[in-house]
């Protein structure tokens, strides 16, 4: 044991200015109780640090965080930025966003602002000059959090301030005119633009829309949102060099390329809210997590925000089951995080987020739920002085590709079928994490070299840099596997003719003809089986199930794997084998089938699954331990030597439901 050893941190939102002044001191008290390290302060508190402009009323805040830090408590401190007060939108209502619709949006919740507003922008400056300047040489500032949840509600603004600053971004994108032209085909439907000027936003119209001008939108909106970003991080950094800088994330959310905004935060952290009947919640999850940790190359993350008890935006909001809001704080650890943290501490009895839980719910601490709160926070303390997991890798063996592009792109109008692209990554996360795989996300020019297997899902616009990649992959002796609707465009969307692939043809030794997705049309009894998709393969021990997409694929020096059956024909898995494995999947395998398929891809490969990994029961390893999470309804049993090869007796392990251990390995 060294006491020395960091801590995790521990902590949640606090939101001292819903309360009076004598609630805070009990509110500390509390925290030290429950083994709280850590606090977020201010995210809300504009109009209260700013109550007219210009005019900065610090007494409050000065308050509190002295009395935080008397206790030893840190501060996330927020700049507040992310609801901008009624004095500030009742003096400039043009700040105020306009939807796809035209709909312009009213004060009186929050992220009332268009990104590109530069009122707006001069505003949150203002505001965190003066927060800087006053608070960064105070002990307890040990982290800076930016604005909160950036394009939660408002992640595309169509007013005419984003049109200009859009045709701003496009031309410092392309340049002139024509190359803009020459890349977005305007060609088609007599499109040619003249001038920058000419181009609006793609808001909604006749029937369906240019398809690059919609993925430069999607581009432009999260680069714009990140400007906003920036210009308040400029502003910290005038004054303050050192303290770290952060804005939460929101996992695998598809508004913001989180690879780009990455790159601008000294510590990713992520709000994560699992809902807790669905049973497919912790592998969700799961992957949440894998993709905060991918995102800067296996560097630890905070979880910012997660319930402690329901929420109040599901249509019903159940509460978690005794012991699972521990069991994905601790999946979250075991993941990388070295934080857990939770919104909110003290319920709110006002405002429209009131019914949503807090760490000291309304009923007191005679609950359940501060119990559990309790409970986590000071086995956590114990885990930071005794095991010193602060900071120590989680290493993955699987790693897979993970596109903003593509995922916008994919899931527009006008193509031969509606895909989910997050469903896709799920499919191929859960089949490799329930065998004990640990998965990382990459981006698709990242190196590869080090992953036993690499996964290439749907990544419908993928560049020549990206192809060439995945062949030097698979050419240095890795296993490669890409799935159907891969490479059918290059990044501006432009088709990759003669058999779509691009340079892949080679890699994998096919081509298609066709992209001939199945149409399942149910009978009068319920589905019409004749009509369905399958496949057999002696992996599967005959036929499988298929669904959401197939391919005409042609073989040129590939194996066949598994042919389509029934309304289709032909290869619908293939194999090469060159210096490495490169596999190709033209349909959407059922579980089963998948399963198969994974178990044939890994004892092919260099990988090798977690012994002790099965259905329900979560195995990850960081640093020097074991985390054995068990997700399923029921108790379950582990073999530890299985695990610590010891060739003694050695009592099971015995986990309820929700049950966690920590295993040391060696």
């Amino acid at each position: 044991m060294n006491a020395n050893n960091p801590p995790i941190r521990f902590g949640g939102d606090y939101n001292p200015e819903q309360w009076p002044e004598e609630t805070w001191v009990q509110d500390v008290a509390l925290m030290r109780e429950a083994g709280v390290n850590l606090v977020t302060l201010g995210v809300f508190s504009w109009s209260l640090i700013e109550p007219r402009e210009g005019e900065f009323n610090f007494g409050w805040l000065d308050r509190v965080i002295n009395l935080l830090w008397s206790a030893g408590i840190s501060v996330d401190l927020a700049t507040a930025t992310a609801s901008p007060p009624p004095w500030l939108v009742a003096k400039h209502p043009e700040i105020r966003p306009i939807t796809e619709s035209g709909m312009k949006l009213a004060q009186g919740s929050r992220q009332a602002y268009c990104p590109s507003s530069p009122v707006y922008r001069a505003a949150t400056v203002r505001l965190v000059e003066a927060l800087v300047k006053r608070y960064h040489n105070h002990a307890a500032v040990v982290l800076w959090h930016v604005n909160n949840e950036y394009a939660c509600h408002v992640g595309r603004c169509y007013c005419d301030v984003s049109v200009a600053s859009f045709r701003r971004w496009l031309k410092s994108r392309y340049g002139s005119i024509k190359r803009l032209n020459e890349a977005w085909g305007t060609a088609f439907w007599s499109q040619q633009y003249g001038t920058f000027d000419e181009i609006d936003a793609p808001s909604q119209a006749p029937y369906l829309r240019n398809p690059l001008q919609l993925l430069d939108f999607d581009r432009f909106s999260s680069d714009e949102l990140l400007e906003c970003y920036r210009s308040e991080v400029r502003a910290i950094r005038a004054v303050d060099s050192e303290t770290p800088i952060t804005t939460n994330f929101m996992g695998y959310f598809k508004p913001l390329d989180y690879w780009k905004w990455a790159q601008e935060v000294d510590i990713v952290s992520d709000d994560s809210y699992p809902d807790p009947v669905d049973p497919s919640a912790p592998m969700w999850a799961a992957l949440s997590r894998d993709l905060m940790r991918s995102l800067r190359r296996g560097q630890p993350w905070l979880l910012m925000e997660q319930a402690p008890g329901a929420v109040n935006w599901r249509p019903v909001n159940a509460l978690p089951r005794p012991g699972q809001m521990r069991a994905l704080s601790y999946q979250a650890v075991a993941r990388g995080a070295d934080g857990i943290l939770f919104f909110q501490w003290r319920q709110s009895v006002q405002g429209a987020e009131k019914f949503h839980t807090g760490m000291l719910p309304h009923s007191g601490v005679d609950t359940q739920r501060w119990r559990e709160v309790r409970q986590l926070g000071n086995e956590l303390s114990e885990l930071s002085r005794s095991d010193g997991i602060v900071g120590s890798p989680t290493r993955a063996s699987v790693a897979i590709v993970f596109d903003w592009d593509s995922w916008w792109a994919i899931e527009q109008s006008g193509l031969p079928a509606t895909l989910s692209y997050m469903d896709e990554i799920f499919d191929w996360y859960s089949a490799f994490t329930v065998r004990g795989c640990t998965v990382d996300f990459v981006r698709q020019t990242d190196e590869l070299v080090g992953y036993g297997v690499v996964v290439v899902p749907t990544l419908f616009a993928a560049t020549d840099e990206a192809l060439s990649n995945f062949d030097d992959y698979v050419e240095r002796g890795g296993s490669l596997v890409v799935t159907y609707c891969s490479a059918i465009t290059d990044e501006e969307l432009v088709v990759r003719t003669g058999g779509y692939l691009g340079a892949l043809q080679d890699t994998l030794g096919i081509w298609i003809e066709e992209l001939d997705p199945p149409v399942e049309q149910p009978s009068r009894d319920g589905v019409d089986e004749e009509r369905q998709l399958s496949v057999t393969s002696d992996l599967f021990g005959g036929a499988g199930g298929a669904s959401r997409w197939a391919e005409s694929i042609r073989v040129t020096s590939a194996q066949v794997v598994a042919s389509f059956t029934g309304v289709r024909s032909g290869p619908a898995v293939t194999r090469r084998s060159s210096q490495g494995e490169a596999w190709y999947i033209g349909t959407n395998l059922d579980d089963v089938a998948q399963g198969a398929l994974v178990d044939a891809v890994i004892d092919a490969s260099t990988i090798n699954p977690h012994p002790l990994a099965r259905p329900g029961l979560e195995v990850v390893e960081r640093g020097e331990l074991t985390f054995l999470i068990n997700h399923g309804g029921t108790p379950t049993s582990v073999d530890p030597t299985l695990l610590t090869g010891q060739s003694r007796d050695e009592p099971l392990i015995h986990l309820e439901p929700w049950g966690v251990a920590i295993l040391r390995r060696g």
